[in-house]
């Protein structure tokens, strides 16, 4: 891997560079994305079959487009009791976790007669999308679900592309089980997203549509925000390594090589303050990508996207981390925590070195749903709140609102809206 010192001008250079990766940067595709919108929001069925047949090259009806409960039966028993099993714990920890967030809504009664509140209820219904073929991550299934059954959404639909005999990945089928999915839909691509947001007449319309997919998907989920709401537009996977001497080499190029294996895309970053750390962990990744099945992905990442950067301190090293906003941070440093306390911008961090970034991919309970390409200065992971929606309540006596209605004239006028004014005025003539 590339070490270099950290300066501020690489680093504004290797900003720029992982900017590059966005989703906002591939406008070439996005007058495809549109036609497929169109077509499918106009034509329903007919159009959504015919791009799953030119693209999935799979034959679908109104009758096989959506998955029995036969098929998800089928694929409970090709993966087997033992991969059920750790799913199903992995469920019960996301689940225990995402409890922790659910909220109640409130109300404020004053002297005066004056009432006011929030109320919080659950979208009606959300559409989760899951990739097929190989970058089928039954994970990701888990991950999407389950905040949305802890926030109540009545009725959860799974778009999922099929492969040409017109079947779905068994892991795919399996996660959605546990998970509690209602409705899984052979569907892909853009087109599985129009279907979702607009509806046709085999596949209901949704309120919220989350999940990851390719660059297809997160434009279609781009150009159908409004009608629908969407959780993020995903870039390709990160990661960022802060380091300091006290860190074990070996684990921290497992680490980096972890997520440089997603994606040609994706960006594995060290920052460290400890040049002879950073030589170690460049040889072990040379030696981990000689046995490694996806070297060429991981190679091609690192060639990239992938750094190792030297610090002069870890308060340099944190003010970089914030900058870059990473969407995976370890940090495995002699006290993790107390560095940790320096960080602002992160989706989420991994502290200590028996906290490895896969923990949280699969099994901790946290969601690996995450911020990309340096949204995490301002978006969060996937959460309960997604799923939910905020409804202010006001209510007002003639006492509270005589003690304010000159004000609030004055300030309707003030603003040219004078029959906002007179609205309040009228209940005091």
């Amino acid at each position: 891997m590339k070490i270099l010192e950290l300066t501020q001008e690489n680093r504004r250079d290797l900003l720029n560079t992982l900017l590059k990766r966005s989703p906002n940067n591939y406008g070439q595709y996005e007058a495809v994305v549109a036609d497929i919108i169109a077509n499918v929001r106009e034509k329903g069925d007919e159009a959504l079959f015919s791009y799953t047949k030119k693209l999935d090259h799979c034959d679908l009806t109104a009758q096989t487009v959506r998955v029995t409960a036969a098929e998800i039966q089928e694929a409970r028993r090709q993966v087997g009791e033992e991969f059920l099993r750790v799913m199903e714990k992995s469920a019960a920890n996301i689940r225990a976790f995402h409890e922790k967030q659910k909220r109640t809504g409130w109300f404020e009664t004053k002297p005066d007669g004056s009432i006011l509140g929030m109320r919080l209820l659950p979208v009606a219904s959300a559409g989760v999308y899951a990739p097929g073929g190989t970058a089928a991550y039954p994970s990701s299934v888990l991950m999407n679900v389950i905040p949305a059954k802890v926030a109540g959404v009545e009725r959860i639909v799974l778009a999922t592309p099929p492969g040409p005999d017109g079947s779905v990945n068994a892991g795919t089928l399996a996660a959605a089980s546990v998970a509690g999915v209602d409705e899984i839909y052979k569907m892909g691509g853009a087109q599985a997203i129009a279907a979702l947001a607009f509806g046709t007449e085999s596949v209901p319309k949704v309120d919220k549509i989350t999940g990851p997919g390719n660059i297809f998907v997160a434009l279609a989920k781009k150009a159908c925000f409004g009608y629908v709401g969407i959780d993020s537009i995903a870039g390709p996977s990160e990661i960022l390594v802060i380091a300091d001497e006290t860190a074990n080499p070996r684990y921290v190029a497992a680490d980096l090589l972890s997520q440089a294996e997603h994606d040609v895309l994706a960006s594995a970053i060290l920052i460290t303050t400890s040049r002879k750390l950073a030589e170690q962990v460049s040889e072990q990744i040379d030696g981990f990508l000689s046995t490694l099945e996806r070297r060429e992905i991981i190679q091609k990442s690192l060639d990239n996207y992938g750094y190792i950067l030297i610090a002069p301190d870890l308060d340099a090293a944190a003010q970089a981390a914030d900058e870059i906003a990473s969407e995976h941070l370890e940090i495995l440093t002699r006290d993790p925590f107390a560095m940790m306390t320096k960080i602002h911008n992160a989706g989420a961090i991994f502290l200590g070195e028996y906290s490895s970034e896969p923990l949280g991919d699969y099994f901790a309970g946290p969601n690996h749903v995450l911020p990309t390409n340096g949204t995490a200065r301002f978006f969060s992971p996937l959460n309960v709140d997604d799923f939910m929606k905020k409804t202010s309540l006001i209510s007002y006596s003639r006492q509270a609102l005589e003690a304010a209605h000159e004000d609030i004239e004055l300030f309707a006028e003030r603003e040219g809206l004078t029959a906002h004014a007179n609205s309040i005025r009228v209940r005091f003539e």
